[in-house]
């Protein structure tokens, strides 16, 4: 029963960790997606080097278990477990380039790094053209929601990939990818977390193929090219509920009780495609108190992680509010449903 919340790299220091242990979160997640340039010197009490040039030396294949192991040991230092890093699947290797092989080579380094820093997680995606969003809708105190609708981005479809990609080619560099790389994980002790594509539309939304959308697409990776308990999925409770309404629960119960289910975004949102907001909590469409008890009935015990938070409009910790209101809200539910 276990609680998980994100911290880019660059801002890893002791005042945000305090604050996160302050409101009981137990594990972090290690974002090294954007953040600032790199520092010109390196900060009091952090990791001294910024996400965005850990993320260019990983790709580039330099070791950084050294960064990992501080990072690791900072985390420690304030009661959390550093639980995962999340690295998008380089396009190198998602569209089959002249280097594929040379990076799924470097992705297999860096999982052996963090199995010797003693990282026990690498979240992931399979989407290269990245996440698409419209115009927010406005919520309750005039928060803004991450929204999507499908009619407008129809009409306001951005630049398109050039050439197009099939969903063939797609499943044929996935699998070339995992059958090279979850055979290293295991070996690492690290086990790799898939999270869906958002939006959950499973066509070429930007020019290319998007095959992590559906259930039976992740049935597909998960179970039938590289079965195993070190390819599972980060369960995007959002992504699921845009896609399935109410049907989140047996999805639920059926990535949970086969044991896939490695974290969850644990998330609520207004709607299903063709247009969703994501939205607070206690007010979207999933009745979350009975989705964790799902969870807890197909033994899954966490982390919980909260996602997406509305952006409120007035101060400049948008974030740390949000981040504050779900915490607790997650911590009230668990209180309830597993104990």
């Amino acid at each position: 029963m276990y609680i998980q919340d994100q911290v880019h790299y660059d801002n890893l220091d002791d005042d945000i960790l305090s604050f996160y242990r302050a409101i009981s979160v137990d594990s972090i997640h290690l974002e090294l997606r954007g953040g600032r340039p790199p520092a010109k010197s390196a900060r009091r009490s952090g990791t001294g080097v910024a996400n965005t040039t850990l993320a260019q030396r990983l790709r580039a294949g330099e070791d950084c278990t050294e960064e990992f192991e501080k990072a690791r040991e900072l985390v420690e230092s304030h009661g959390m477990k550093l639980n995962n890093i999340f690295m998008p699947c380089w396009e190198e290797i998602a569209l089959a380039m002249e280097d594929r092989d040379e990076k799924i080579g470097i992705w297999c380094q860096m999982l052996a790094s963090l199995g010797r820093a003693g990282i026990p997680c690498l979240g992931w995606n399979f989407k290269p053209m990245g996440n698409f969003r419209t115009p927010s809708d406005t919520g309750r105190g005039g928060v803004s929601y991450s929204t999507f609708d499908y009619e407008y981005f129809s009409e306001n479809r951005p630049e398109q990939h050039d050439p197009p990609v099939s969903e063939e080619t797609m499943w044929a560099n996935m699998e070339v990818f995992l059958q090279a790389v979850i055979p290293v994980a295991e070996k690492a002790g690290v086990r790799m977390a898939l999270h869906p594509d958002d939006p959950p539309v499973p066509e070429p939304l930007g020019g290319i193929a998007q095959i992590c959308s559906s259930l039976d697409q992740f049935r597909r990776t998960l179970f039938e090219i590289a079965p195993g308990e070190h390819n599972g999925m980060l369960f995007c409770q959002g992504c699921m509920t845009e896609l399935l309404g109410a049907g989140v629960y047996d999805a639920i119960a059926e990535m949970a009780s086969n044991n896939k289910i490695v974290w969850v975004h644990f998330r609520n949102v207004k709607g299903q495609l063709p247009r969703f907001a994501e939205v607070f909590m206690d007010e979207g469409d999933i009745n979350m108190k009975r989705a964790m008890a799902v969870y807890r009935d197909n033994g899954f015990n966490g982390p919980y992680m909260m996602d997406h938070t509305p952006r409120f409009a007035y101060s400049a910790y948008t974030q740390l509010h949000g981040k504050a209101y779900a915490i607790g809200y997650i911590r009230a539910l668990i209180d309830d449903v597993y104990r």
